[in-house]
């Protein structure tokens, strides 16, 4: 079985690439806010993989034990939002954040509310700028901070199907003058996929101010 159907086309993928550059540039800008250091991205990479080439290609970049915070988001199109980091980059991602301003034992403390509300800045920022781009409305779930591995972080449902093909979308950032490193992931399955198709092809058409089929 393929899933030509909804596999985007150049066009989409290009549309596609910047309305995630827009959105993680300003979630990019409000994560400079909060820790007070330049955020660098890389350009967004956009993948249709299966769920579990998705936990590999994850793999392959980390070894170690990660951190992430996911929000999941609904509307016309749905699917997970993931902000992950090496676990050995999260407590400095809270030393940022708090300006250095705590100890150890403080940091510790309030360590799963920093996160989550760091997740929450920088996912909230990207989503909403696409969606208002998208001209339609977004709701997104409470930050939850998950541990372990690619595996985990991935299983879009509790019968997650393993075979089953998602939009895998990551960037790479890093703050300046902190080992901090870390990638912006959003996970779709096909029905939302096919619905984010559409509402590109509407964009598209605005932009282009043309009637003509655009795919």
């Amino acid at each position: 079985m393929t899933h030509n159907a909804t596999i985007l086309e150049d066009l989409e993928n290009d549309a596609l690439t910047e309305l995630v550059n827009i959105g993680v540039s300003r979630a990019a800008v409000s994560l400079r806010k909060m820790v007070g250091s330049q955020v660098t991205l890389s350009v967004p990479s956009v993948e249709v993989v299966d769920r579990r080439l998705a936990v590999t290609l994850i793999r392959e970049r980390e070894s170690d034990q990660l951190v992430a915070v996911r929000q999941d988001f609904a509307g016309a199109f749905s699917g997970r939002a993931l902000l992950i980091f090496p676990e050995s980059n999260s407590l400095e991602l809270v030393r940022a954040v708090t300006h250095d301003e705590l100890s150890a034992p403080e940091m510790l403390d309030i360590e799963e509310e920093a996160l989550a509300e760091t997740g929450n800045v920088v996912l909230n920022g990207c989503l909403a700028t696409m969606a208002n781009i998208l001209q339609r409305p977004l709701s997104m779930s409470l930050p939850q901070v998950l541990r372990g591995d690619g595996q985990i972080l991935f299983e879009l449902s509790e019968k997650a199907d393993d075979t089953g093909v998602v939009l895998f979308l990551y960037i790479n950032f890093a703050i300046s003058g902190r080992d901090i490193r870390g990638y912006i992931a959003m996970l779709m399955d096909l029905p939302s996929l096919q619905s984010l198709k559409e509402l590109i092809g509407e964009f598209i058409a605005r932009v282009v101010g043309t009637d003509s089929d655009v795919g």
